[in-house]
């Protein structure tokens, strides 16, 4: 290409038109690559899962919605107030010390109750240790006899009750208790040194097993339903969140059963309900509902 200097001023006018013409090109290349990146779940139809991919841009926080009523309990919502209980302890006070006229208060006349109040509070929390003693009996025959152990006490010489360990559950499962802070928190509460970490970890598992069962009817009821909704979302596993897993759901107006895995149908598959559910349909991407007469 001859310089520019060199050129005409036709050549001149229609390398400029080029010019313009390309930037245009790319001018609209840029919006629709930054209107791509810009969608998220906040503004688009796209799922909450998807804000995490790489170059996706953060929803903004939604600012708070000013209420337009008056602050504390609104006409026809339930009270949530205390109520006068009958009390579980009562503490007189009597009042002490001298009469003005010398006499010791400590030998008045109780002229009744003037006026009471109670206290709504915790009891002090302690470790209550229960020994389970086995004994060993001997029949007038000669024939000796071992007592047994209720089936909520384990064989091993030292265990924790069943209330500790459904605490323990709770503190993981509904209240997302980390497990170092939960076994802080049962030690300051009790006064010990609490449960060690790999218990607390260990009793997901137990609970898993104990409703194993109930899971199984669930799945099955879902499983025979003639709708029933499937979806996923993002879950932040491992050290500080570095590992992303999803937790899948499949759902009925009644029954949700949830399993964590894989964006893809394979790890809907694994949770064990599309395989019967959906055997006769052809299956697609997740956030789907199926029917028995066909997919929605």
């Amino acid at each position: 290409m001859a310089g520019l200097e060199e050129l005409s001023r036709e050549e001149l006018i229609a390398l400029v038109e080029r010019l313009l013409e390309s930037n245009a090109k790319l001018t609209e290349r840029v919006k629709q690559l930054e209107r791509q990146v810009s969608r998220n779940s906040a503004n688009s139809s796209m799922p909450p899962s998807a804000d995490d991919l790489p170059g996706r841009a953060t929803p903004a926080a939604k600012p708070a919605k000013r209420a337009d009523r008056k602050r504390g309990k609104q006409k026809g919502a339930p009270g949530s107030a205390m109520s006068w209980a009958v009390p579980d302890t009562t503490v007189p006070h009597r009042p002490s010390g001298n009469c003005g006229c010398g006499a010791d208060l400590a030998f008045a006349e109780d002229l009744g109750v003037e006026r009471s109040h109670q206290v709504h509070d915790l009891p002090e929390v302690r470790l209550t240790v229960w020994q389970h003693d086995v004994h060993r009996v001997r029949c007038a025959c000669g024939t000796e006899h071992l007592g047994s152990l209720p089936d909520e006490v384990p064989d091993s010489p030292l265990s924790y009750g069943p209330n500790l360990r459904s605490l323990v559950v709770y503190l993981l499962v509904y209240q997302h208790v980390p497990v170092q802070r939960c076994v802080q928190l049962i030690a300051d509460l009790t006064g010990g040194k609490g449960p060690s970490g790999g218990f607390v970890h260990g009793m997901l598992t137990r609970c898993a097993r104990a409703v194993n069962e109930v899971v199984a009817v669930i799945r099955s009821l879902i499983t025979m339903a003639h709708v029933a909704g499937f979806d996923e979302t993002t879950l932040r596993v491992g050290p500080a969140g570095s590992r992303r897993r999803y937790v899948l759901s499949a759902s009925t107006e009644t029954a949700t059963v949830y399993h964590l895995g894989g964006r893809d149908l394979d790890s809907f598959a694994d949770a064990g309900i599309l395989p019967g559910f959906a055997a006769s349909r052809c299956m697609t991407a997740t956030a789907t509902t199926f029917t028995r007469a066909g997919r929605t």
